[in-house]
């Protein structure tokens, strides 16, 4: 069971990613600054680093974003098993995602300052932005898992 609810929280992780970046991209076009997606591609490509934009980035921040989401909803799927998870708790995990993700690695690598560093509107976008992913997270396993 282990397996099947990881393939169906990486499924609903990529899925749950689409309605994420849809809120990344308002905060984007709101504010003005970069999302942490993009900066932790660049951080992680050769030839420069989180404000040198690349050739390819685009494609490779989609494919690395979605992969993420994907492996963050594997993780909660595998974890919540055949159990219908409330949106609140898939959006207490995703809120844990994002403090480990941009209060650790994220800062570590260079791609972004840590969260008390940071831009107060960029965090409150990466907040709802979170909040967002974990709510369609759950709300894909709750459908997909109706009857169990």
């Amino acid at each position: 069971m282990v397996i099947k609810g990881a393939a169906q929280g990486a499924a609903a992780g990529v899925l749950a990613t689409g309605a994420m970046t849809a809120v990344l991209e308002a905060g984007r076009r709101l504010s003005g600054h970069g999302q942490p997606p993009r900066n932790m591609v660049r951080a992680l490509l050769p030839g420069g680093g989180a404000a040198v934009p690349r050739r390819g980035e685009d494609a490779a921040t989609a494919v690395a974003h979605a992969g993420f989401g994907a492996a963050a909803g594997a993780l909660f799927g595998a974890v919540t098993g055949r159990r219908r998870p409330s949106r609140l708790l898939g959006a207490g995990y995703a809120l844990a995602v994002m403090a480990a993700g941009y209060q650790g690695w994220a800062p570590r690598i260079g791609a972004q300052p840590p969260l008390h560093r940071d831009r107060p509107d960029r965090v409150a976008t990466l907040a709802a932005a979170h909040v967002v992913y974990g709510w369609s997270l759950a709300a894909a396993l709750r459908r997909w898992r109706r009857g169990h």
